[in-house]
């Protein structure tokens, strides 16, 4: 007797997320998928079968297809995780809107983050980092990194640019975790949401009194006050570039710097040749894919995807993981090479929702990599490899603490 092949709906039970079996690599079931089933079907929490999508052309295409929906409250919209739901449900920023009222609404602040205003701050990144390398290096060996260099760095240049008091980080970090924690409960997300939007609103008040030069300031007088968005629109719009101008650029600061410790040969060349430093950063981003949860989106229409038909109302995972790992594209995905080409990558997504401050995210990781690298010639781990706990349980990965020594 024969064993049968497994018909589509038994692999329609594969679950998702799936576990990595090691911290820098994607899902091993993804190279499967990507060579034997591009478009599966897996298994969410609520028992929902959206598809998850692995080849980077499918993926190009569904992210700039205006027949797929961004919108979380389509009742096929893929929720990953129950606490996550709800604040997808309560998110009204244009992350979770669909064009025409996406452009409108991004366009109210994308000049806030165009190279010309990006390279102008250089000068004062480049200070902050000084700052922080030089607290850092007076303490002890084996002081944690990301919590005195990583993460102090992103918070302290968006609240800059925003206009929030640098001194209330601790709200923000702590909504930031319960909204992107994949444990947190839908009550404890909702109360987050609340805390934050109060906090927000209490923040508008005072700059539609005491404007200054910033971008929260500028918006509340450009478009609150004349009435080109409602209050709550704005406070979506504020928590949007709060929490994606902090927690993804904190995350790959501190990739970044394990990544290439622990690939020496490629540090190697970095520090030889300063010129290769946007192209580490590229290639960090594409080897590690901090927004490891994925890309979701929802027909709206049945849309043929290079001989795939998705079907009106269908739910789809982009996995932009996988897509950076796709081997027709990045030829040996698996290694770490700083000299291939790698600014194909989809790390800031695609299309119409690209990530808004991806100009400022890799002026952030070009100043620190080449700074930490030249101040500490000696950076190493101060903890076995095995020792590290990796941020597995948020939908943005990363590691947790990351404690190093350079004497």
């Amino acid at each position: 007797m024969t064993t049968a092949e497994p018909t589509v709906q038994d692999k329609a039970e594969l679950t998702y997320p799936m576990a990595r079996g090691c911290p820098f690599h994607p899902p091993a079931e993804y190279g499967r998928l990507q060579r034997e089933e591009p478009f599966a079907r897996v298994r969410l929490w609520d028992g929902t079968s959206p598809y998850l999508v692995t080849n980077y052309n499918d993926i190009k295409l569904i992210l700039s297809h205006p027949g797929f929906s961004a919108q979380a409250i389509n009742p096929s919209y893929p929720h990953v995780f129950e606490g996550r739901k709800a604040a997808d449900l309560a998110d009204r920023s244009f992350l979770r809107m669909d064009n025409p009222e996406h452009d409108r609404q991004r366009r109210m602040v994308t000049r806030e983050f165009t190279v010309k205003k990006i390279n102008a701050l250089r000068p004062v990144m480049q200070a902050l980092v000084d700052r922080l390398l030089d607290a850092y290096e007076k303490m002890p060996q084996g002081s944690d990194f990301v919590e005195h260099v990583a993460a102090p760095l992103p918070t302290e240049v968006i609240s800059n640019l925003l206009g929030v008091p640098l001194g209330d980080h601790e709200i923000f970090h702590r909504a930031t975790r319960i909204q992107f924690g994949t444990k947190s409960t839908p009550d404890e997300v909702r109360a987050s949401l609340k805390e934050i939007s109060q906090y927000l609103s209490d923040l508008i008040d005072k700059k539609a009194e005491s404007p200054q030069d910033d971008i929260i300031s500028r918006l509340v007088h450009e478009q609150l006050l004349p009435g080109h968005v409602d209050r709550e629109t704005l406070i979506n719009i504020i928590r949007l570039l709060l929490s994606a101008g902090h927690q993804t650029t904190q995350s790959m600061t501190a990739m970044g710097v394990l990544t290439l410790l622990q690939n020496p040969d490629q540090l190697a060349l970095m520090r030889a040749d300063p010129e290769l430093i946007p192209h580490a950063v590229e290639e960090i981003l594409r080897f590690t894919s901090p927004l490891h949860i994925g890309a979701r989106r929802v027909a709206l229409e049945d849309v043929d995807i290079n001989g795939h038909l998705v079907k009106k109302g269908e739910g789809v995972i982009c996995s932009t993981p996988a897509a950076n790992r796709d081997e027709t594209l990045f030829p040996e995905p698996d290694q770490f090479n700083i000299e291939r080409n790698a600014s194909q990558h989809v790390a800031f997504g695609y299309g119409f929702h690209q990530c808004l401050g991806q100009v400022l995210a890799r002026a952030e990781l070009q100043i620190v990599y080449e700074s930490v690298f030249k101040r500490f010639p000696n950076l190493r781990l101060a903890v076995p490899f095995e020792a590290l706990q990796f941020r597995h349980e948020m939908f943005v990965y990363g590691v947790h603490e990351l404690p190093l020594a350079w004497d």
